[in-house]
């Protein structure tokens, strides 16, 4: 979030290197209601300019560095949402008003890069993930996310729906469920991915993601496995998909590096996707030091690593998307959603 943007204006300038691969930073941009805003370094000093060119302040680098870490000492003392009077006028006073991205919008930040290789200037933007507080959201659990499942197999009642549907337990209440569906000889199995968009989405990816997706979610409450990585090795194992894998070929790794990376960059489940990353310059990481990593997208096989390491799944709020209940369709069949969302660590 942009709220970590004084840490960047004065921290990037310094670490902002994968190893031995360095990106000097030329200029930082902010969007406000007034327009675009830049922040520029120039010797000792960051020069903020107004949208349309001029001069607003020149404060020298030292002040970020004390406001930065006032903040960073802040944020590690409290959780949840909380005000910072501390830095509040200093916020104010370098024109930051807009402190969150737009939430249709995969870019936090845009920074402007110079590319020592091709000896270019290029405007890139970066999604902002903060290790600073919990895990990270990478795909947001919604309605959207739901993905449906036949109840085939078994006899339920009426009584025996509500039954299943009343357990609550504290801790794993789908996975309770579900095991009360297996015991009464019932079998999940994948219908639909409920939003057509998100379905769309996925389609356009790869044709297999929807039923890739629903292994893995069926696989998470069988193994109680979270990590994508792990849960791609048994995957790969099971081969649920039928794959050729006489030749070793990491089908599951790939589908799911290739859908985390879209989803990390540019795919959101309920907006019609173009294919195109909005924030196609990669992931800062706000490190629970202070310390901000660059995952450039430049250097995709490493990007794609980080995520693929990084990521599980989670179970989002039954209470919220509507899912992990028991519904008997007019047709007499009986469904049960599961949802999709993923976090890094």
């Amino acid at each position: 979030m942009i709220e970590y943007g004084i840490n960047l204006l004065t921290v990037l300038w310094q670490r902002n290197r994968i190893q031995d691969l360095f990106y000097p930073i030329i200029m930082i941009l902010r969007q406000e209601k007034e327009g675009r805003f830049t922040y520029e370094r120039q010797d000792a000093d960051v020069v903020i300019q107004t949208p349309g060119g001029d001069e607003l302040l020149r404060i020298p680098s030292s002040v970020f560095l004390v406001e930065a870490e006032k903040l960073l000492q802040v944020i590690n003392e409290h959780s949840g949402a909380f005000a910072i009077p501390q830095i509040e006028s200093f916020i104010n006073s370098i024109r930051c008003h807009s402190l969150k991205a737009k939430s249709a919008d995969k870019t936090d930040i845009r920074i402007i890069l110079h590319d020592r290789r091709t000896k270019m200037n290029s405007e890139m933007g970066f999604s902002i993930k903060s290790q600073l507080g919990g895990d990270s959201t990478l795909l947001n659990a919604s309605k959207a996310t739901n993905f449906n499942f036949k109840i085939e197999g078994g006899v339920f009642s009426d009584e025996d729906i509500a039954e299943i549907n009343s357990l609550n337990p504290k801790r794993n209440k789908v996975i309770e469920r579900v095991n009360a569906i297996k015991q009464k000889g019932g079998k999940l199995v994948f219908d639909k991915v409920d939003n057509k968009t998100f379905r769309n989405n996925l389609i356009m990816l790869d044709g297999d993601l929807p039923y890739l997706i629903a292994h893995l979610l069926l696989e998470q409450l069988n193994s109680g496995v979270s990590m994508l990585n792990e849960l791609s090795e048994i995957l790969t194992e099971n081969n649920p998909l039928d794959y050729d894998i006489t030749q070793a070929s990491p089908f599951y790794a790939y589908k799911i590096k290739h859908l985390l990376t879209s989803a990390a960059l540019g795919m959101m489940p309920a907006t019609a996707w173009n294919g195109k990353f909005d924030a196609n310059g990669g992931y800062l990481v706000v490190k629970n030091d202070g310390e901000i990593l660059c995952y450039h997208f430049y250097d995709r096989n490493r990007f794609e690593d980080y995520l693929f390491s990084n990521a599980y799944l989670e179970r989002s709020s039954t209470s919220r998307h509507e899912y992990a209940s028991i519904v008997k369709e007019d047709n007499g069949t009986l469904s049960f959603k599961l949802n999709f969302q993923v976090r890094l660590k």
